[in-house]
């Protein structure tokens, strides 16, 4: 079975709601944890909330999809909120599945403040992580070997996934995923190696 890297960060509705779908994909998934403001930085991108209309439309969007698929989800009290505190959770606890389930939930079930401090800390106490090793220097190295890593490989948003140098970015690109994992072909028509040199016909000017 082929092994996927998912990148994802707790900040996004869309991460979460992907979360839900992974059991459909037939892989093994390798679970990494990414500061989405470093992808945004290092491509020179705005997230989403950072968009007044946009970000009422996502919230919107994800509530409406969350409630067709039967998801349990309610936004945070605060959003956009500081995940870096989550993402060495994360990696403090191993990165596995079930340590970053729980951590999705905390936040995207609850509808609390995901800054809470005493809500953070019983998180910890849950996970068996002591709160005093997120801070320590291999756990941030960790993260941020994840985050340029993934610039690296042409991660622009979260969640995406890795499969053998080939991206799927977005809950909404499971489908193409999971075609791709049944039939690598596909990405090798000849339309879909024209869209490769596809050249640029205007550009913005940049501001």
């Amino acid at each position: 079975m082929r092994t996927i890297a998912w990148y994802f960060d707790f900040v996004s509705p869309y991460a979460y709601l992907c979360l839900q779908r992974l059991p459909e994909v037939a892989a093994d998934i390798e679970y990494r944890p990414v500061l989405f403001a470093g992808l945004l930085a290092h491509w020179g991108q705005k997230g989403p909330a950072e968009l007044a209309p946009k970000r009422l439309w996502t919230y919107r969007f994800c509530q409406w999809q969350a409630d067709t698929l039967g998801i349990p989800f309610r936004f945070p009290a605060q959003h956009p909120f500081n995940p870096l505190h989550h993402l060495r959770l994360a990696i403090a606890a191993g990165a596995t599945p079930a340590a970053v389930r729980r951590i999705f939930e905390a936040i995207w079930t609850t509808g609390a403040d995901a800054a809470d401090p005493a809500a953070f800390e019983a998180l910890c106490r849950e996970l068996n992580v002591e709160p005093d090793v997120l801070a320590a220097a291999e756990v941030k190295d960790a993260l941020r070997a994840n985050t340029e890593q993934a610039t690296q490989r042409g991660v622009f948003g979260v969640p995406t996934f890795d499969v053998e140098g080939e991206l799927f970015w977005g809950v909404d690109a499971i489908d193409f995923l999971k075609a791709y994992l049944e039939d690598p072909s596909i990405l090798r028509s000849a339309e879909m190696e024209r869209l490769k040199t596809l050249p640029v016909g205007a550009a913005r000017k940049a501001s």
